[in-house]
């Protein structure tokens, strides 16, 4: 007969499967919201059938992210039981077992590829297994090259960018693959940033930190955003003219070149938080932030209203 709370097999489990939720960190999953973006700026999203492949194709990543945390906190295990916050983490902490955490890793990953595989599009699954492939390598060594790091974790938005385009079937401007590597650039580089500000070298928490100095992080800072601007702004201009010529009229409203105001000002705002000493956890500043949630919704507005109203 069980005691008051349960009998202690049915706790463990409890406590196995919270922290196996945990591990797979549902939070940052808002970062796989990118594989709308590829289908929403050539405005398929308001079409049944689109939006249902995209929807798919971020339920596929949002597994495949689960995957990747859980071979992230099983190779870094020794590091994060070093760290004053990750050695609370499940596996860390020993909650979740190893064997479990293998599988549960294992587990994500295949449902992430069956997942992508009922886009009925090879290209998809090809870009979820190159994400499940460049994280392995990163974790196994890539992690250890200083600049090489920033560039793998980098990738996986562009990949994320990537999959809800070759779902749909739609095309993907160069500006646009520009402006989301140089986006991606700069969370990335202002992750490390911030986490070289809070630990300092020598910490022992992630190996690349030794080789970074504030200085230098700060110039790529610089470039990945002013970068991403450019970028940005040049497609702005390309796909306002695109829709002009489209359109036929000989006036349209710079809804497109307006889009540009929220942009800079969300860009120049982040900067503001990795100064202050924030941008450590990237997901936490946005789902805190009310003014870069309010840049984001005004953007969103804006560029919504180009693609499907105007």
């Amino acid at each position: 007969m069980g005691i008051i709370g349960g009998s202690a097999p049915g706790r463990y489990r409890r406590a196995v499967i919270s922290g196996i939720i945990y591990t797979a960190r549902p939070k940052q999953w808002l970062k796989n919201v990118l594989v709308f973006a590829a289908p929403g700026a050539a405005g398929v999203l308001n079409q049944g059938r689109p939006f249902g492949l995209t929807v798919l194709a971020f339920v596929s990543f949002c597994l495949a992210s689960a995957g990747v945390y859980f071979l992230n906190d099983l190779i870094d295990v020794e590091a994060d039981q070093k760290h004053p916050k990750k050695r609370f983490r499940p596996i860390a902490a020993g909650d979740v077992p190893i064997n479990v955490a293998w599988l549960a890793c294992v587990a994500f990953g295949a449902a992430a590829l069956g997942v992508a595989a009922l886009t009925e599009r090879w290209q998809t699954v090809a870009i979820v297994g190159l994400y499940l492939v460049v994280n392995f390598a990163y974790n196994l060594g890539l992690k250890r090259i200083p600049v090489v790091d920033l560039v793998a974790v980098a990738s996986g938005f562009v990949l994320r960018a990537a999959a809800g385009a070759v779902a749909v079937d739609v095309p993907m401007s160069r500006w646009f693959v520009l402006c989301i590597t140089f986006g991606s650039l700069f969370i990335v580089v202002g992750k490390r940033y911030a986490e070289l500000n809070e630990m300092g070298k020598g910490s022992g928490t992630r190996v690349t930190l030794d080789s970074y100095s504030v200085g230098y992080l700060r110039i790529l800072l610089s470039v990945s955003c002013g970068a991403a601007l450019l970028s940005y702004c040049v497609w702005a201009f390309e796909t306002s003219e695109a829709s002009a010529a489209t359109s036929g009229s000989s006036f349209d409203f710079p809804f497109y070149e307006l889009s540009i105001v929220p942009m800079l000002t969300a860009l120049f705002r982040y900067l503001l938080v990795l100064e202050q000493g924030g941008g450590g956890a990237p997901e936490e500043v946005f789902a805190k932030d009310r003014v870069l949630q309010l840049l984001g919704l005004c953007w969103i507005i804006v560029y919504g209203v180009a693609v499907y109203a105007a």
